[in-house]
């Protein structure tokens, strides 16, 4: 059973007359959100728990009405109809959603579930697995070792700041708090003086800690063997992405993020290819309070299309869970971590998410081999994503505008890496396959750039 939730509520209806059907009463219900639904059935039934309540609109449909129904006319401890016996989790949508196949044949492609302007939710690995870039492993590590690492990093999260950005001519703070770690002192010492982000230098990154560095070589293990696995069952012949690495992955930093209360979040966003290059892969481990992640594929535009052209996925994400986000991820989809209406408090962390994202950086993109721009600064590696002629492409270009009080330059070069990912500088390089001929544009100040409108 899953749920489609549309993004906007509905505006209220004038009085109608009574004897409006049943199938206008039905999507007049579905029209509502979710949450929003959530809402009236806590306050008609406050000795229920979000998790039965959700239950109930699940097997009713989203159907408020029926649920609040059910709900009153049932046994205190009664389960509600139509689920699955596996608490927390929907039954899968595989019947219906994949085509059949012969015995040996590779798996086809999923039918498209999601529409535009709704979202459903995704709870099992094998749904997650069909219909997003993304796999997950649920009780990854140990208890003990889950929590363990809990700890360690509630201790360290008092230490973590907003991220400032400039946004057009606004200055932007993340809604979440956040910290940057890596594998050794030396890393941290070049990463403060050395790299970039959002065009200037963070001064506290600082090394990674002993039990976020015991858990990495699970994490390292484990993802492997997603890659392998994914690439042989789900990719034509079982080769490897175009530009995606053919090496063994191998964390050596990770983004800690905290997500205090259930209206801190992070809004859609691809993550920053310029040091892990293209189709980049990443080892996501959630512990504490279980959140969604919501991701979105992009559309690429074509005549002036919309790019929302279809609805959102949400993925459950409960403690000590390892979300693998494939090769297809950061160029094809977005991803965001949404407010939430309510959320359960964790008996270690509270309120509070911990997310730790193992990220693999690459030698061979460390700044000091990547261009410059006319800022002097090394510039950001991007993809273009929604300009349909152009899409798969990367771009070199100025990241200083990105920061508070500063401007940016018209920098813009196409990014040349051969089928593995490597750049021209890197050994093993294998040649020129992704260097588009650009066009010369006029930045509105005076300077010419190539330039591409993503």
């Amino acid at each position: 059973m899953y749920a489609f939730i549309p993004r906007k509520r509905r505006k209220l209806a004038p009085p109608t007359e009574p004897a409006a059907s049943a199938q206008s009463q039905h999507e007049q219900d579905d029209s509502e959100s979710t949450d929003f639904k959530l809402a009236i059935l806590a306050s008609l039934h406050p000795n229920k728990t979000s998790d039965v309540l959700l239950d109930y609109l699940l097997a009713y449909d989203g159907s408020v009405e029926e649920a609040t129904a059910a709900l009153a006319s049932s046994p205190k401890d009664a389960l509600p109809p139509k689920r699955s016996t596996v608490t927390g989790y929907q039954s899968s949508l595989s019947s219906f959603a994949r085509p059949a196949q012969a015995d040996g044949e590779a798996p086809r492609p999923a039918k498209a579930v999601v529409k535009k302007g709704r979202t459903l939710h995704l709870y099992s690995p094998e749904d997650i697995e069909a219909h997003t870039p993304c796999s997950i492993i649920h009780n990854f590590l140990a208890a003990d070792e889950a929590d363990a690492l809990l700890k360690e990093l509630l201790q360290e999260a008092p230490s973590f700041r907003k991220e400032t950005f400039q946004l057009f001519d606004r200055t932007v703070e993340s809604p979440h708090t956040m910290r940057f770690y890596v594998d050794s002192q030396d890393e941290a010492e070049a990463q403060r003086t050395e790299y970039v982000y959002n065009g200037s230098y963070v001064p506290d990154v600082t090394q990674t800690r002993a039990e976020m560095l015991r858990v990495s070589t699970k994490v390292q293990t484990a993802v492997n063997k997603e890659i392998d696995r994914r690439t042989r069952e789900r990719h034509p012949g079982g080769e490897k992405l175009k530009f995606q690495s053919p090496d063994a992955w191998k964390p050596n930093a990770s983004f800690v993020n905290c997500y205090d209360g259930a209206k801190e979040s992070v809004g859609y966003h691809s993550d920053q290819l310029t040091y892990l290059g293209p189709r980049a892969v990443i080892g996501s481990l959630s512990l504490g309070v279980a959140r969604d992640f919501r991701v979105r594929k992009i559309v690429p535009q074509v005549d002036g299309s919309s790019a929302d052209a279809q609805g959102q996925i949400a993925i459950h994400l409960p403690h000590n869970s390892l979300l693998v986000m494939h090769a297809e991820m950061q160029e094809e989809w977005k991803h965001s971590v949404a407010p939430a209406q309510t959320i359960d408090p964790h008996p270690v962390a509270g309120n509070k998410r911990l997310n730790v994202t193992y990220r693999c950086y690459k030698e061979y993109l460390h700044p000091r081999f990547t261009p410059k721009c006319k800022c002097s600064v090394p510039a950001v590696l991007r993809c273009v994503q929604k300009r349909a002629a152009t899409r798969g492409r990367y771009m070199w270009m100025c990241h200083s505008g990105y920061t508070p009080g500063q401007k940016g330059c018209s920098y813009f070069v196409w990014a040349d890496f051969d089928v593995d990912g490597r750049p021209p500088w890197a050994e093993g390089y294998k040649g020129n396959v992704n260097v588009p001929t650009a066009q010369a544009v006029d930045d509105g100040r005076g300077n010419t750039s190539n330039m591409v409108n993503e």
